[in-house]
């Protein structure tokens, strides 16, 4: 379903209108750039890719100058961006499937390269779904990462935060596959879904969803209609 590319703000509260306090998430999501219409006669799936953000490129400007060191937009990127009708590369690119509506046959909208789709398509009390990547914690053991009770705290014991016994020794002779053991822990995609809009700023550009989303403060997430 349709949606939109923002970035999480962070976490507050606010007051509906029983007077109930409601922690929301606040989600910036400036008008998105239409880039690409996928027609569904020709790839099987209807389907629009936005814009969000902009990268900078390495042409001087009429004064001569050049943007500073750092990641840059290639020919490629600035060459798909020309095609919308864009004079910079937008810094993420993602795509919205318009009909994956398990077991429905949804009218699908038309979007027109060029255009914007902006805070405007959510309403205050609709459910949505909200992808993010999660806070990345680096190499962590199985108490933190698997929630592992770990080993008793008392005199002389050593396995405080260990796994334990990780595999039979006789048969099968190894580690079964899927086996929950140390390693890294999160920097990964996570979708929460029926989160509720709770209000909808459309002059700052701001969404407020009720709960928490998987991400940073500055992360960008994705933010889709849920049929």
């Amino acid at each position: 379903m349709i949606g939109i590319i923002g970035k999480k703000l962070g976490m507050t509260q606010i007051f509906n209108e029983q007077g109930q306090q409601v922690p929301v998430t606040v989600i910036e999501a400036e008008p998105n750039p239409v880039t690409k219409v996928v027609d569904k006669t020709a790839a099987g799936f209807a389907a629009v890719e936005l814009g969000y953000g902009k990268l900078k490129t390495a042409r001087a400007n009429a004064k001569g100058e050049r943007t500073p060191k750092g990641a840059r937009a290639s020919k490629a990127e600035l060459g798909h961006a020309k095609k919308a009708g864009l004079d910079y590369a937008p810094r993420v690119l993602r795509s919205f499937r318009l009909d994956d509506a398990p077991g429905k046959n949804p009218e699908i909208p038309s979007f027109e390269v060029g255009g914007t789709v902006g805070v405007g398509i959510f309403a205050a009390g609709e459910r949505v779904k909200v992808t993010g990547t999660t806070k990345g914690r680096g190499f962590q053991g199985v108490v933190k990462r698997w929630g592992f009770g770990g080993g008793a705290n008392t005199h002389g014991n050593t396995k405080h935060r260990k796994p334990g016994s990780i595999g039979p020794g006789t048969d099968p002779s190894r580690v079964i596959k899927g086996k929950k053991m140390p390693g890294h822990y999160g920097a990964e995609r996570h979708t929460s879904v029926g989160l509720r809009v709770e209000r909808v700023d459309a002059e700052r550009n701001l969404i407020y969803i009720r709960g928490s989303v998987a991400g940073p403060t500055n992360g960008i997430v994705l933010v889709r209609k849920q049929g």
